[in-house]
């Protein structure tokens, strides 16, 4: 505690500052404590180190200022030179199109004004963006336009017991048209949709049976008879390889298979294009 005192004492003893004047006037002496000096001091070394600081903040500004600079600059120069090439790429396009040489060197513009037309960029940055939304559509489409077509069998393990076309009904014998084809497998086995779609029937048809049909877009309807049991309902939405229904022989059948059919703008197509199996065809007429 002793020094503790010493120490205010010390800062709160007072300090003279004596002004002398050139004149004949008397001395002027100015008694403040020494902890005023102090203070100021304190208060300069400080304002000191802030203004370097900034200093050097500054510095920092502009040294990364003239970086970004340069990458813009090195950024337009690079899609100048993309551009023309891009130019360059779809004349050569034009020109090969041509069917002779004579034509080639006719259409041939050799010209180099040595300038940039900027017009001309903002165009072919327009028709590039204009494409590139073209193709984008264009994917998106044929993306749709995939996962609607049927692909592969309706169940996992199964052979087709009986192919599209005119044939003998296996129970009545009279020669009928079979519009779609049979693929036998296991009674309770997965039957699984073959394209993404929507179930627009899940019930019992008749001679179907259990009967699922699903509609997938752009003109494509598949359709699931003979099932033991159905796992779908009307206005489910369902994907390529979900289960929809089991492996039955409801309706008129005479046997556990699952009957397949593909319609296209409501019309019945062979599945054999769409079942991606080499061995489609080669069973004979096994299952009604």
């Amino acid at each position: 505690m002793s020094r503790t005192k010493r120490f205010i004492r010390f800062l709160f003893s007072p300090l003279t500052i004596i002004f002398v004047p050139h004149s004949t006037r008397r001395p002027l002496s100015v008694r403040i404590p020494k902890v005023i000096p102090i203070a100021l001091l304190l208060v300069l070394i400080g304002y000191t180190i802030f203004i370097a600081s900034v200093g050097v903040t500054t510095k920092q500004y502009y040294a990364l200022k003239e970086k970004m600079d340069f990458y813009r600059d090195q950024f337009l120069e690079i899609t100048a030179t993309v551009n023309s090439l891009r130019q360059a790429e779809s004349e050569f396009k034009r020109l090969f199109s041509l069917n002779t040489k004579e034509e080639i060197f006719e259409n041939l513009d050799i010209t180099d004004t040595g300038s940039i037309d900027i017009d001309l960029i903002k165009r072919q940055i327009e028709q590039t963006m204009n494409r590139v939304g073209e193709i984008r559509d264009y994917l998106r489409q044929q993306r749709d336009i995939y996962f609607a077509t049927p692909q592969g069998m309706p169940v996992d393990a199964g052979y087709v017991s009986s192919t599209f076309g005119w044939r003998r009904h296996p129970k009545t014998g009279k020669k009928m048209f079979h519009s779609g084809v049979d693929v036998a497998a296991w009674p309770g086995t997965p039957v699984r949709a073959t394209a993404d779609g929507i179930v627009t029937f899940a019930g019992w048809s008749g001679g179907s049976g259990k009967l699922v049909v699903i509609e997938h877009g752009f003109g494509y309807t598949t359709c699931y008879a003979h099932n033991k049991r159905i796992v779908v309902k009307v206005g489910q939405v369902v994907k390529r390889g979900d289960i929809i229904a089991y492996v039955g022989s409801t309706g008129n059948t005479t046997g556990p298979h699952v009957h397949y059919e593909v319609w296209i703008d409501g019309k019945p197509v062979n599945p054999k294009s769409f079942l991606g199996r080499s061995d489609v065809g080669k069973e004979g007429n096994r299952q009604g």
